[in-house]
């Protein structure tokens, strides 16, 4: 099989879809693998890199000619024209919130695998749990640094200072996000409250960190409670496949004292801030409502583009692999993780969550294969 690898071209997304020892082990599986110039750069892999293990540099038309293409993010409008019937698109896809994406894969007949609905033998997301791990220690860190006062934020140092009141940091869903979001803010000293629907995952987070994070049920009472006095709020909820759930209201945010943040993780998936109306950019990162900074960049993960995509290649790599050497229709027949990856097959769209949550008509996987 013929595989590309393109290059991010998303707003300051320096991730890879495959590292040169990812390459190596396509090509010595039987495949071609071609990289487009300078794809690995940023995330510290240099073309000669790859063309030691034997890829072939090229530019971003020869790259996406291939069977098998591997990216990172979603594709961009700018993008679209590259979709053939004869493709499979393996990459975050994120289509619940993006229906011009949705039906331009329908429309080309591609055939698109998105690593977020993944499922592992643990009923977990393994393609979506190192690039999880990352955002909700970086979501601490961002929060931090907006709500310093030059950046726009109340003065709020989050590291605890003797003999002053810690900061406020509330985090809505204990997942793997909410989960690393507490322990970095819980290390830094803040005062840490997690929010979830599930009294299991509330007593996992409470054991785990003994007793020193509050834990509470998640409903609006809560929420408005929490949110008022807090000076950080992390959105960590995550429906797979599905729109991200509005749980905080425009009041809630409103209530909340002027140069406070929030940041929305799930914005890929719509976000769960009422006020979260459109995802930013690295380059223009935040916007206020309420006099509240939102922190609403849709690719955390890329600040950091090294340890981002040796873990995310972690996962995906030997799925790419077992995909470009069974095809498509055995390695899903076979493989649990590439079956509920499968969001468009042959333009037909079989995600359950996505057309749910797009209204759109969807097919049984099984069916077709």
């Amino acid at each position: 099989m013929k595989i590309g690898v393109p290059k991010e071209i998303k707003n300051n997304e320096n991730r890879v879809g495959l590292t040169p020892a990812g390459a190596a082990s396509l090509i010595k599986a039987g495949h071609t693998v071609t990289i487009e110039h300078t794809a690995g750069t940023s995330a510290g892999y240099a073309d000669a890199q790859y063309e030691a293990v034997g890829a072939r540099l090229v530019d971003a038309d020869t790259a996406w000619q291939a069977d098998l293409v591997i990216k990172v993010k979603e594709p961009l409008a700018s993008e679209y024209h590259y979709f053939r019937s004869d493709m499979i698109l393996y990459t975050y896809l994120h289509l619940a919130a993006n229906k011009p994406l949705t039906e331009a894969l329908m429309a080309a007949g591609v055939t698109a695998i998105g690593y977020e609905t993944m499922v592992g033998p643990a009923n977990d997301l393994p393609a979506l749990a190192p690039m999880s791990q990352v955002a909700g220690r970086m979501a601490v860190l961002f929060g931090a640094q907006y709500l310093q006062t030059q950046n726009g934020g109340k003065g709020v140092l989050l590291t605890a200072v003797p003999g002053v009141a810690k900061a406020n940091v509330v985090i809505i869903g204990g997942g793997v996000v909410g989960l690393n979001a507490a322990k970095t803010a819980l290390g830094l000293g803040a005062n840490v409250t997690v929010l979830d629907i599930n009294s299991h995952t509330l007593a996992r987070i409470d054991d785990q960190f003994g007793g020193q994070v509050q834990t509470l049920f998640s409903n609006e009472a809560n929420l408005a409670a929490t949110i008022k006095t807090a000076d950080l709020v992390i959105g960590a909820v995550l429906i797979p496949g599905a729109v991200a759930p509005k749980l905080v209201s425009e009041q809630m945010i409103a209530s909340m004292t002027p140069g406070s943040v929030v940041v929305d993780i799930p914005i890929d998936q719509g976000g769960i801030f009422a006020t979260s109306d459109h995802a930013t950019t690295f380059d223009d990162p935040i916007y206020l409502k309420h006099g509240v900074i939102h922190y609403a960049v849709a690719n955390v993960p890329g600040a950091v583009p090294k340890t981002a995509t040796d873990a995310l290649t972690a996962v995906t790599t030997p799925l790419a692999v077992k995909l470009a050497t069974q095809g498509l229709t055995q390695a899903a027949q076979t493989d649990h993780m590439l079956y509920t990856g499968v969001n468009i097959y042959a333009g037909q769209l079989v995600e359950p969550a996505v057309g749910n949550s797009l209204n759109l008509a969807y097919e049984d996987l099984a069916k077709l294969l």
